[in-house]
């Protein structure tokens, strides 16, 4: 992957984009889904040191039980989330299950509703530092931003985003980076409808074996590494 001088492109954004403003996104609009998560703990105890899946709606509707077989896991995506929901929440949905991985999916909204990239990328910074801070053993497997059909106007600032991070990934033993954008662009851009469910937003089942197939070998990679 070509960095395109990336770290002096994030300095330019950290002194260009703040006259853009900050996005701000109100967390307490997920209050129910994550007091439901919370109930359903205390009906059933959630063993620590699992792979945790935590994102948006990508998330949310994947049965990732049954994509990851055979690795111990639990999904705590909730629909139309951002990083900075994760950031609010993370003592709720990140902290108690004390995960061996975190399998991490948002950006895709963020930008979506006018979030920077810089805003976004320091976000993630941001989540990335509470993870480090709570969970030093903890490891996050970053799964790119999509490219998709509905957002398809988006995908430049979305793939700098993705760049940004890759460039993280290069620095950090504890960060994954699973790129299923490569293997989805693969089929054209925008990507193949097959890939996608009828609103050419959230996925196909064709689209959820793709990225199980690509991520898979990257969250075995950060299991099995010392």
């Amino acid at each position: 992957m070509k960095t395109l001088h990336l770290t002096s492109l994030a300095a330019a954004l950290a002194v260009a984009e703040p006259a853009l403003g900050q996005v701000i996104a109100d967390p307490h609009r997920f209050d129910e889904a994550i007091e439901s998560f919370e109930a359903a703990d205390r009906k059933s105890i959630i063993g620590k040191g699992k792979v945790l899946f935590l994102g948006s709606s990508s998330i949310r509707r994947w049965d990732t039980a049954a994509a990851f077989e055979g690795i111990d896991s639990i999904n705590r995506g909730f629909g139309g989330s951002q990083t900075s929901d994760c950031i609010y929440f993370f003592d709720r949905v990140v902290t108690p299950y004390e995960p061996r991985v975190i399998v991490f999916y948002e950006g895709d909204n963020d930008i979506s509703k006018g979030k920077t990239v810089g805003q976004v990328f320091n976000d993630f910074q941001t989540f990335n530092s509470l993870v480090r801070e709570k969970l030093p053993e903890t490891r996050i497997v970053y799964i790119t931003i999509k490219p998709s059909i509905s957002r398809a106007q988006l995908w430049p600032l979305m793939q700098f985003v993705n760049q940004l991070i890759y460039v993280r990934s290069q620095k950090s033993r504890h960060l994954y980076y699973a790129d299923i954008a490569t293997a989805m662009l693969a089929t054209g851009m925008p990507p193949s409808e097959s890939l996608f469910a009828k609103d050419g937003l959230h996925l196909s089942d064709k689209g959820y074996a793709l990225w199980a197939s690509t991520i898979r070998p990257v969250l075995e990679k950060a299991l099995s590494d010392d």
